[in-house]
């Protein structure tokens, strides 16, 4: 870039303006810079003058731009914006004898009759505020560009965050402030040696609000779905979490619709549950249907997919949509062709978006999906921007980048409107392998973790959760009281059934005792299989736990435990139907209640019989019993 002065006029030949353009910069400056002057119609009028390294922009094209920013971004200025795109059509009826007046819908200016004069008036006011001095900013010359990292020198003023514009559209946020050069990530469009950096005073932020549920965006909250997006309030896509003393006890459940975690490893609002598994093995399954079972709870939905290819996105956005899941989620998309700029971005803007509803006294729930792509993702940056890199070449700041994300999510005291940010993190392990670095940091930030087992997986047991390395730090104070009540040994019981069938599975003989231990815990395990297209209830789910507990399933056939959970939940919805949602929306199991459910699931396993032929004995395999009380 020159040293020597420029001075950019639409108009070159106008030597008095120029005489007055040097005249007012040496009063400025103490001198008289010595101007190499440039021609550009684009700017419209007025002066750009770049000068030691600043640039004076007093162009009419940057008012004109400030000006339609400003209209666009305030609501008065919305309501000039619906005035002037009526003006066609009052323009068409001015000769008519009929024309109905117009008037101000709200506002200060209520009842005011909409004229030309009035549109002109309000206009030229506008425009008169604009401020005539010149903006003044600072201009970085970018050095290198490459791999969507660029080095900016010239930024005296720079902030860590802070947005540079690069022009044409490109924008990077900045990553790394030393002493001779800014460290950029860009994250849109492309920047050469030839680009320009301008510091914009901005850090990232993204669009909130309920007018984002049913919408799919990037992090920058620009719509993806085609559709425009009215944007009325922007929030920081960073942070601070909310303090000890602003937060209140995690203590009511947030219902995933699934048996098995709801009974043995369940989620309150406002905790951090880590879902961790190899690759196919169910995480997102789990995920999607926790936002299923969200229909008619009040709980708001942000899915955030880093670095996933867009087919996976846009078969999560119809599954959604499909189940009319979408009208209370936000997707939040940072696809896999999106820079690492984007990717590093997306989970903190999902954060952002859930927030606005926490504050607003709402229940959120946002899912990263996932963590390790992110991680992957901010390592790349990290590299490029030739940091010291540590374990598994990740910078020495990964687990600050996590635990400052996921700190934010809470449930707020009833001062602050009670609101709650639950966070489901989702990440994926190599040959399950949980002691490696991002898993075991993202472990100890949480407060759990559901464990998927691809053993299991393989086996058909869906979801395929290894109670023993699942766990909830939060525990049975998130459950509802009459969860509590039913579901107590439960993960006992699998424990149990999984150590003892590791002897069995090789054929050792086994005692009486033994076997019908066996034969109750594979029922018990056919009951907690689920597929994803069925969500229970939290009536349903202690109905099937209550019916395990008299046991109805213990000698039943492991083929026919689903078949005869089905007959009886419909069995209850159709006899005690009045029991079945005094449980569902008090979440109690009072006593009256409890033997209402026992006399109607015993007199099921009365005369309820299901036929079916005998499964072929095979060697080293409990016997089934009849499991119909006589």
């Amino acid at each position: 870039m020159p040293n020597k002065p420029l001075l950019i006029v639409s108009d070159a030949s106008n030597d008095s303006v120029l005489t007055a353009i040097r005249a007012g910069f040496a009063v400025r400056l103490t001198y008289t810079p010595d101007f190499e002057v440039i021609e550009d119609k684009a700017i419209a009028g007025g002066f750009i003058a770049v000068i030691d390294g600043r640039v004076y922009d007093a162009s009419f094209a940057s008012r004109l731009r400030e000006l339609s920013d400003q209209l666009s971004r305030d609501s008065e200025g919305e309501n000039l914006l619906d005035f002037m795109a009526l003006g066609a059509e009052l323009r068409a009826k001015v000769d008519a004898s009929s024309i109905e007046p117009r008037t101000y819908a709200d506002g200060a200016d209520a009842g005011k009759i909409l004229t030309f004069d009035g549109i002109s008036a309000d206009l030229r006011e506008r425009v008169g505020n604009v401020e005539s001095a010149p903006r003044v900013y600072d201009y970085g010359e970018v050095v290198s560009s490459a791999d969507g990292i660029a080095h900016v020198t010239g930024l005296s003023g720079v902030r860590y965050g802070e947005l540079l514009d690069f022009g044409n559209g490109a924008i990077g946020v900045t990553m790394d402030v030393v002493e001779d050069k800014t460290g950029v990530a860009v994250i849109d469009g492309e920047v050469s040696t030839a680009s320009v950096a301008r510091m914009t005073g901005r850090i990232a932020e993204v669009a909130v609000g309920y007018e984002l549920l049913g919408r799919v965006v990037d992090p920058l909250g620009r719509p993806l779905d085609g559709d425009p997006l009215p944007v009325h309030k922007m929030r920081p896509l960073e942070s601070a979490a909310p303090s000890i003393m602003h937060r209140a006890n995690v203590d009511t459940p947030l219902e995933t619709g699934i048996l098995a975690i709801d009974s043995m490893i369940p989620i309150g609002r406002g905790q951090r549950e880590l879902i961790i598994g190899d690759r196919q093995t169910g995480k997102t399954s789990i995920a999607l249907q926790t936002i299923l079972s969200q229909k008619g709870r009040g709980v708001l939905c942000v899915y955030c997919a880093i670095g996933q290819k867009a087919s996976s996105v846009a078969s999560v956005v119809k599954t959604l949509s499909d189940a009319d899941a979408l009208e209370y989620t936000v997707v939040v998309t940072a696809n896999a062709s999106s820079s690492a700029a984007m990717q590093y971005l997306a989970p903190y803007a999902a954060c952002a978006i859930a927030e606005e509803f926490m504050y607003s006294g709402r229940d959120a729930l946002v899912i990263y999906d996932d963590l390790s792509k992110h991680a992957a993702a901010y390592r790349a940056l990290s590299l490029l921007l030739r940091r010291p890199s540590g374990r598994e070449a990740y910078p020495g700041d990964v687990f600050y980048l996590h635990s400052r994300l996921l700190e934010r999510a809470a449930r707020m005291s009833e001062e602050l409107g009670g609101g709650s940010l639950t966070a489901l993190p989702i990440v994926e392990t190599m040959a399950g392998d949980i002691s490696a670095y991002i898993p075991t940091n993202v472990i100890s930030i949480t407060d759990g973790q559901i464990y998927l087992e691809s053993d299991l997986f393989s086996a058909g047991q869906r979801p395929a959760v290894n109670v023993g390395l699942s766990v909830s730090r939060v525990g049975r104070a998130a459950q509802s009281k009459a969860m509590r009540d039913v579901s107590g040994a439960l993960r006992l019981d699998v424990a149990q059934y999984n150590e003892m069938a590791v002897f069995a599975q090789f054929g050792a003989d086994v005692d009486s005792a033994t076997a019908n231990m066996l034969r109750s815990g594979e029922a018990v395990m056919e009951l907690l299989r689920q597929p994803e297209t069925q969500l229970y209830t939290l009536a349903d789910q202690v109905a099937l736990l209550l019916a395990k507990t008299i046991g109805l399933f213990a000698n039943m056939p492991r083929r026919d435990v689903r078949e005869a959970s089905a007959l009886l939940l419909q069995r209850l919805h159709d006899v005690a139907g009045g029991v079945m949602r005094n449980i569902q929306i008090t979440g109690k199991l009072e006593p009256t209640d409890r033997e209402i459910i026992t006399h109607e699931i015993e007199a099921f396993a009365f005369y309820k019989t299901i036929t079916t032929p005998p499964e072929p004995e095979r060697k080293g395999a409990v016997k089934d019993t009849d499991y119909v009380k006589r």
